[in-house]
C-alpha cells in the first residue's frame, strides 16, 4: 500500500477535479477519488476559510485506503471556486446562506450518486456549515465528524462584544473590504503557522500548493464575512433543533486553539443527542488533521473508531 505521505504534494492519478454548477449558474471545483470494486461507503469533506482541498490529500489517501470514496469541493467564493469580492485575495461572502444552499444541493446530487453509508467531514467553517445545514435539514448523513469546528469565533472581547465591534466597523464603507492584513486573526503576534499547525512539513505542503496554484491563494475574510460568521455561529448555537438532531456526532477540539472557541464548541454539543467529544491540549493547534504525527495519529483513529462504529454499510 502507498505512504498517504506520497500524496500530499501530488493529485492521485485516479482522482479527478471536476466543476459543479449551483442553482444560480455558480461554478465549484470538486474533487472526486473513488474505491475501485465496491467501497466500505462515501465520505464528503469540507475545509474551513480560505481552505483548498489539496491540502488534506494525506487525509483522504488514509481514508480511501479503509475503502471510502472522497468527495470534496472548495466553497463558493475561495480555492478554485471563483471569488465573490474584486480582491481576489479576498474571502468574501454577502450571506452564510449561500454556502448551505450550495451544500444543500450538491448534498442532494452526492447522495443519489452511489450506495452509503454517505458520512461527512468538516474542519473549522466547514464543521459549522455542516452542522448547521443538518440542523436546517440540508443533510442527513449516517455520522459526522466536525474538527476544529467554527462554532464560535475567538474573540478577545467575547462573542457578544466581537459581533457588535464587527457590526459597526464593518457597517461603514465597503464590507467587501478586508477585515485585516495578513495572518489568520488581527493583533496576533504569532506567525500563521503558529496558529494553524506544529508541524513544519505539513505547513510547507500549503504554501507548496500556493505556489505552484497561485490563483487559488486566499489572504484575510471581509467585513461582510467576519459579521456572517458571529451572527450565523450565534443563532447555531442557540437554535433549538440542536436538541432533536439524530445524527451521531463526533467532535475534534484543541483547547488551545487561537481561531476558534473551544467553549463554543463544548457548548453546542452537549446539547446535541448523540455528541462525542474528544480534546487535546497545548500539543494541538487549529489545524488538527495537519498536526505533528502525535496528534494527527491520534486524531485519524479517534475518527476511524468512530466511523467504524456508527457508520455500517
Amino acid at each position: 500500500m502507498v505512504s498517504p505521505q506520497l500524496y500530499r504534494r501530488a493529485i492521485p492519478a485516479a482522482a479527478r477535479i471536476t466543476r459543479w454548477t449551483a442553482r444560480d449558474g455558480w461554478t465549484l471545483r470538486r474533487f472526486d477519488w473513488p474505491v475501485e470494486g465496491r467501497a466500505r461507503g462515501r465520505l464528503l469533506f469540507h475545509g474551513g476559510r480560505g481552505d483548498i482541498f489539496e491540502k488534506y490529500l494525506e487525509a483522504f489517501a488514509h481514508w480511501h485506503a479503509q475503502g471510502w470514496s472522497i468527495t470534496s469541493f472548495d466553497w463558493r467564493g475561495q480555492g478554485g471556486s471563483g471569488r465573490l469580492s474584486p480582491d481576489p485575495h479576498v474571502g468574501h461572502i454577502d450571506d452564510f446562506q449561500l454556502y448551505v444552499d450550495d451544500f444543500r444541493d450538491f448534498w442532494a446530487g452526492w447522495v443519489a450518486e452511489g450506495a452509503g453509508p454517505h458520512v461527512v467531514l468538516g474542519h473549522s467553517m466547514g464543521g459549522h456549515l455542516l452542522l448547521r445545514a443538518m440542523v436546517e435539514g440540508a443533510a442527513t448523513p449516517d455520522a459526522a465528524v466536525l474538527v476544529a469546528p467554527m462554532l464560535g469565533l475567538h474573540s478577545p472581547l467575547g462573542w457578544t462584544l466581537g459581533e457588535r465591534l464587527a457590526s459597526v466597523l464593518g457597517g461603514v464603507g465597503n464590507s467587501a473590504r478586508p477585515a485585516w492584513r495578513g495572518n489568520e486573526r488581527p493583533a496576533s503576534t504569532e506567525t500563521r503557522q503558529a496558529l494553524l499547525t506544529h508541524d513544519q512539513d505539513r505547513y510547507a505542503d500549503e504554501v507548496f500548493w500556493q505556489s505552484s496554484k497561485p490563483e487559488l491563494l486566499l489572504g484575510p475574510p471581509s467585513w461582510r464575512w467576519v459579521i456572517e460568521a458571529f451572527g450565523s455561529t450565534r443563532r447555531l448555537r442557540n437554535d433549538p433543533r440542536l436538541k432533536t438532531l439524530s445524527v451521531p456526532i463526533l467532535l475534534l477540539v484543541a483547547d488551545d486553539d487561537k481561531l476558534v472557541s473551544p467553549k463554543a464548541a463544548y457548548k453546542t454539543a452537549a446539547k446535541v443527542l448523540d455528541a462525542r467529544i474528544v480534546r487535546f491540549g497545548k500539543e494541538a493547534a487549529h489545524e488538527l488533521l495537519r498536526e505533528v504525527d502525535a496528534v494527527r495519529n491520534r486524531v485519524i483513529g479517534e475518527i476511524d473508531i468512530f466511523l467504524s462504529a456508527r457508520a455500517q454499510g
